[in-house]
């Protein structure tokens, strides 16, 4: 039975609470719990039981990173789909947005077969180092001076430096002796190499296989 007492209660309450943030924040908050249960529907963790909202399972440790998460005070941090809005104004929880991609930084391998590329058809001369004609090693050398690593300058000592590496473990940059050491080139990629190739032919990129393989270095 209510009472006086009970009535008084009731109009205080009334008067001195705004319910328009509370029914705001818990709109809010089932619509937060709503995205995340739609996103982790996949996950593999066990859920965690929100007294209200049902079971929200966390982002498994070893996944990786979403595009974009919120984190969610005591429980972790979950990731959001596509088309969700920013979560704002729901206090305990924290809108992370995706993070900015970083370019991939070219290897110094790459660097140096930029650098030898853009001297595809100058000029070969028997100890020519360039910039406007080259030998075979000369064109090593420059390529990876011009990417900020000095080498020997004859193929012999090309070869004698970096790390051995196997034909089949090839990179961009990597150095292919061929001929028992006495001819330097870089390995451009996808089977091919460039090199100063003879008089009449010049700096050129070829097939990996014309010509036999001594070894190889990388730097």
């Amino acid at each position: 039975m209510e009472t006086g007492g009970d009535r008084h209660r009731f109009r205080f309450f009334a008067r001195h609470i705004s319910w328009r943030p509370l029914v705001v924040g818990a709109l809010g908050a089932a619509s937060l719990a709503v995205a995340l249960l739609y996103s982790a529907g996949s996950a593999k963790a066990e859920p965690v039981a929100v007294p209200g909202f049902g079971a929200i399972a966390p982002q498994p440790a070893a996944a990786p990173a979403p595009a974009r998460s919120v984190t969610v005070a005591g429980l972790g941090t979950f990731p959001v789909p596509d088309g969700v809005p920013p979560v704002v104004g729901i206090p305990g929880v924290t809108d992370n947005p995706a993070p900015a991609a970083v370019p991939d930084r070219p290897t110094t391998g790459e660097r140096a077969v930029r650098a030898a590329r853009s001297k595809l058809g100058t000029a070969y001369r028997m100890g020519g180092t360039g910039p406007d004609s080259f030998d075979c090693s000369g064109l090593v050398q420059w390529s990876y001076r011009e990417a900020g690593v000095e080498l020997p300058r004859t193929s012999q000592g090309q070869l004698a430096v970096g790390t051995p590496v196997g034909v089949d473990e090839l990179r961009p940059g990597d150095l292919v002796s061929f001929y028992g050491g006495g001819h330097s080139a870089l390995y451009a990629g996808e089977g091919r190499i460039i090199h100063a190739s003879t008089y009449g032919v010049g700096v050129t990129e070829t097939e990996l296989g014309d010509m036999p393989i001594t070894g190889a270095r990388r730097y």
